[in-house]
């Protein structure tokens, strides 16, 4: 199991959520997250300078088998993707078990019903 963690830009969530959904990732969490990116730049509105050294994003955390880490990866790239600075970073982390409180399954058949399996 892996975990993917994806720091993506405010405005293209919904359309990573859709695609998500659409690929079959029907669990994740997200979290609205703030950071400081590489550019550093002020910004001018109405005779006022705003410092963007502060970027605000969505954090989206999913916990998948093996099999769809790549599927996972790709979905979220091609849904999140602007070609602009700042579209935002995919991190893979190791999952050492996985436990579903209600039945007490391990291991990776606790992230989804063994029945869709079948």
């Amino acid at each position: 199991m892996k975990k993917i963690e994806a720091i993506i830009r405010r405005t293209r969530f919904e359309d990573v959520k859709e695609a998500l959904l659409a690929a079959d990732i029907e669990w994740f969490s997200y979290y609205d997250v703030r950071g400081v990116g590489k550019t550093r730049e002020g910004r001018i509105y109405r005779g006022i300078v705003y410092d963007t050294s502060s970027i605000e994003r969505i954090l989206i955390s999913i916990v998948v088998r093996d099999k769809n880490v790549e599927k996972t990866v790709q979905t979220v790239m091609q849904a999140a993707r602007t070609g602009e600075i700042g579209d935002g970073r995919i991190f893979i982390i190791p999952v050492e078990d996985s436990i579903r409180i209600r039945t007490g399954e391990r291991g990776d058949i606790a992230l989804y019903n063994a029945e869709q399996e079948k």
